[in-house]
């Protein structure tokens, strides 16, 4: 078994394997084009409205190819931006701009268009009570990125990985024999290390099980709203303290709200970072 280090790859680590992919042993085109030292001024323009998200390793982009480049940031993660305008300028040797132009644009984009998807749902379900998180379905390595990037779009951070919360699913379930057992092997161990316990249900019959066992959360797997109502009711009838309960399963856009308005605290939508467009942005050379 791979036993990792914690956590996915720092970002200074992502920005020098990302720029080794791009420029290998030379950045030929610019090498052949650009003056050495020829000064400039550049500007990132939204080709769309969105959310940013992503400002700071793009920025350390730049900084990693150039570091005699200035940077001046217009908007900040978390920040709406309408089409045309501009999210940053960068000055200083113009031929460190135009090396880490599309690395950086990569992270920016790739991230402001998590961010941007993730305020539609954020908006979507307002008012409810619920709140919208993210999960594990992200990028290989970029897990810490989308997750800030979601974070800049109003939803809330699920667990980081596999070693900062128990969430029991359904194959745990049927290796450890049922949802009795497997809570009970991990109650103890999950107590003495501080770790929030979860554990995903897909049935009414199976909830009365699980909330025997007095988990922190439960997860309603792909259940209709009628059934999710339910399983709110049932959770409030319930005397003492109530687990937080999450909806998962399919949720779009267009389901967000009524899975929301059924009553449950949190719903999880992979789709924030495995299916979001990346948003529209260009850099434009002003000055040279």
């Amino acid at each position: 078994m791979i036993r990792a280090r914690r956590g996915s790859l720092r970002p200074d680590e992502l920005v020098a394997a990302a720029l080794a992919e791009d420029i290998g042993d030379g950045d030929r085109t610019t090498a052949w084009t650009v003056p050495d030292d020829l000064p400039g001024r550049a500007r990132i323009i939204a080709r769309e409205a969105g959310v940013v998200a992503g400002t700071r390793v793009a920025g350390a982009t730049f900084l990693a190819v150039e570091p005699a480049l200035e940077l001046r940031w217009e908007r900040e993660d978390g920040e709406a931006v309408s089409a045309e305008e501009t999210v940053m300028t960068v000055s200083g040797p113009l031929g460190g701009v135009l090396t880490a132009e599309r690395t950086a644009l990569n992270f920016l984009a790739r991230l402001s268009g998590i961010a941007t998807l993730t305020a539609r749902f954020a908006e979507a379900v307002r008012g409810t009570g619920c709140r919208v998180t993210d999960t594990r379905k992200t990028t290989p390595g970029w897990r810490t990125l989308e997750k800030a990037a979601t974070a800049a779009g109003g939803a809330v951070n699920h667990r980081m990985g596999l070693y900062d919360m128990v969430l029991v699913k359904e194959n745990h379930i049927r290796a450890a024999g049922g949802i009795g057992p497997a809570l009970q092997r991990v109650r103890e161990p999950a107590a003495r290390e501080g770790l929030e316990v979860e554990i995903e249900v897909t049935s009414l019959e199976e909830l009365e099980e699980a909330l025997e066992a007095a988990p922190d959360r439960i997860l309603l797997d792909n259940m209709d709203p009628s059934s999710l109502r339910s399983a709110v009711g049932r959770v409030r009838r319930r005397s003492g303290p109530r687990p937080l309960l999450e909806a998962s399963g399919g949720v779009d856009l267009e389901s967000v709200r009524e899975v929301a308005g059924t009553g449950v605290d949190l719903v999880s939508v992979g789709a924030l970072t495995h299916s979001a467009p990346a948003l529209d942005l260009s850099l434009l050379v002003e000055a040279g």
